[in-house]
């Protein structure tokens, strides 16, 4: 997630288009550190974003309000006073920096005209919004800097303004071959690091976007690249500012399946296995993106509890079937006991007193063996000896094969679970799990043995063809789906020998054809733990023959007569319908 001066460039670009020479109506601080402009421009009333946050700074267009408090900060207060009602002059970016200048004109008390300007900072945990009159003298901040905090700058009223230069990085745009060369190449670093350190405005992303549209290993030192190579780099970076400088920008979004991976003002050929969306707005991917990635954040935040409980048991389940597991190996040895004891009862007659061995012929296998023997013991006493070792052991093998099986299924449902929370998309999905855990026994539920309402449905898409398609987001859905909704002659999709979701096809009576097959297919591997490989089997069948053991744990199912196909998990076209 990149916002450097190229997604800063695309900004100025959509700001200009939209809001210069448009007046400030309202002013509005939501937060302490962020701005909520409200400006009427030439295509109606629209919101300005104006985010300091350390964590999330942002600027963005939004046709969307926030609540603000009822007595407004001091900065607030201020800029009301001073640039309510001013029109927007100018919108600049200096020198590709990650900062956008807004020169506003307004009246003073007075009625002369006046110009100030606010200066927003992207620059993550040193993120401002400053105030500054004409001169750059700063009026006023959203954050104070003092001398203690930055031995660099002081933000403070009083003082002047300006970009630190840090990092004596250059501007991108005035990038000659020859100072290019002079500035990348000398570097004793990757080359990928050698661009985005000399720089302003490149970020890592960028950087390795340039190295890898040019071919190159961004790993490999900058000193060691050929002629050919340094050349072929440099013309893909003055290709790149080019667009810049002529306005070329193409916003997007990267996702995995639905998960928003990150967001571009230029398209990343980079992640060619992944999902590009194309918007036309950077605000709009600016909104969308941080909207997008704070649900799946959150809702994994709130799954931790949830993934540690489900981890801890499956990890204690394993080891508890690999010692089982072993412990049945030394069970294979009962039938040589066995074999010991007839041929001791068959031969024994022959031994002398207090042998130590008996030498006989095995008739099951019609080969000489050489049986141990006590010689403190009678023939009747060793023989008794190994069947009392023969039916330990087979006790042992009865009773282990037995807790094995139960093992085996407590792992898979556990998997099932954990896959569960995987594709979990809300709070009430998160819900339905728990549920589905405390009445599994690995959570306690709490004193008021209250049961929590549930919403949690389904996902729902469409076919290209018309056809319902169902996905389980959990067991209990997954058993829901499959033996109280879809009837008889509906099919039913799932992920060969992984834990998985349902997926029913609704068939209304009619016979499907193979686009649909092929998409729900698809459905079914992307809703699986296969969801991350190239290519996941697919087990299909009709519904009808689809059945579930007495007993079993929610969602366990078994089918004897299927089919098969090999489904990539790319989700992508496929309309998911929001019930």
């Amino acid at each position: 997630m990149a916002f450097d001066g190229i997604v800063i460039a695309n900004l100025v670009k959509e700001l200009k288009e939209t809001i210069l020479n448009g007046r400030i109506s309202k002013i509005a601080q939501p937060e302490k550190d962020e701005l909520l402009l409200t400006i009427k421009g030439k295509n109606g009333q629209i919101r300005l974003v104006l985010s300091a946050s350390a964590s999330l700074p942002l600027i963005y267009l939004t046709k969307t309000n926030k609540p603000s408090p009822m007595t407004a900060p001091n900065f607030c207060m201020l800029l009301r006073k001073h640039i309510a009602n001013g029109r927007i002059t100018s919108i600049t970016q200096p020198h590709m920096e990650r900062i956008i200048n807004f020169e506003i004109e307004h009246l003073n008390d007075m009625g002369d005209l006046c110009r100030k300007q606010l200066i927003v900072e992207i620059m993550g945990k040193h993120s401002n919004i400053i105030f500054c009159n004409e001169e750059n003298m700063i009026i006023d901040s959203i954050k104070h800097i003092s001398a203690q905090v930055s031995s660099v700058r002081e933000v403070l009223p009083g003082r002047t303004y300006f970009i630190p230069e840090t990092q004596n990085k250059s501007n991108p745009l005035l990038a000659a071959q020859e100072s290019f060369y002079e500035t990348v190449y000398r570097k004793p670093m990757a080359v990928q690091k050698s661009i985005y350190s000399s720089y302003t405005g490149i970020s890592p992303v960028s950087s390795s976007e340039l190295c890898f549209r040019a071919s190159i290993d961004g790993d490999r030192p900058a000193e060691a690249l050929s002629e050919e190579e340094k050349l072929h780099l440099f013309h893909h970076f003055s290709w790149l500012m080019e667009d810049i400088q002529e306005g070329r920008f193409s916003p997007n979004i990267i996702k995995n399946g639905k998960e928003p991976v990150d967001f571009s003002s230029i398209l990343l050929k980079q992640y060619g296995d992944y999902t590009t969306i194309s918007y036309t707005s950077i605000s709009e991917v600016l909104e969308t993106f941080y909207a997008d990635k704070n649900l799946y954040t959150r809702i994994r935040q709130k799954s931790v509890d949830l993934r540690k409980i489900v981890t801890t048991v499956l990890e204690r389940s394993r080891k508890k079937y690999d010692l089982q597991q072993k412990q049945l190996k030394d069970t294979e040895k009962r039938e040589k006991y066995k074999v010991y004891g007839e041929l001791i009862h068959t031969y024994g007659y022959e031994l002398e007193e207090n042998a130590k061995t008996l030498e006989a012929l095995n008739y099951y296998t019609n080969e000489m063996i050489s049986i141990p023997l006590d010689p403190q013991l009678t023939p009747q006493e060793n023989a008794q000896k190994y069947f009392d070792r023969y039916n330990k052991l087979k006790r042992t093998w009865e009773a282990l094969t037995e807790l094995i099986q139960d093992t085996k299924e407590e792992i898979l449902h556990l998997e099932s679970v954990s896959t569960s929370l995987d594709i979990a998309t809300s709070e009430d999905d998160l819900a339905q799990i728990k549920e589905e855990l405390i009445q599994a026994g690995y959570i306690k539920r709490k004193s008021t043995g209250k049961k929590e309402k549930i919403k949690s449905k389904p996902f729902h898409y469409i076919s290209s063809d018309g056809y319902h398609i169902y996905i389980g987001k959990n067991n209990f859905q997954n058993e829901e789906l499959t033996f109280k909704f879809a009837v008889g002659n509906d099919w039913w999709f799932h992920a060969k020998g992984m834990p998985g979701s349902h997926v029913i096809v609704k068939t209304n009576g009619e016979e499907l054809p193979d686009r649909t097959f092929e998409e729900a297919g698809r459905l079914a591997a992307y809703y699986s733990k296969g969801r991350n490989t190239d290519k996941v089997e697919i087990d299909y069948l009709e519904k009808k023959n689809v059945k579930k053991p007495n007993g079993s744990k929610p969602g366990f199912v078994v089918y004897y007569t299927n089919y098969s196909l090999i489904a990539s998990p790319d989700i992508t076209g496929l309309q998911l319908i929001s019930d």
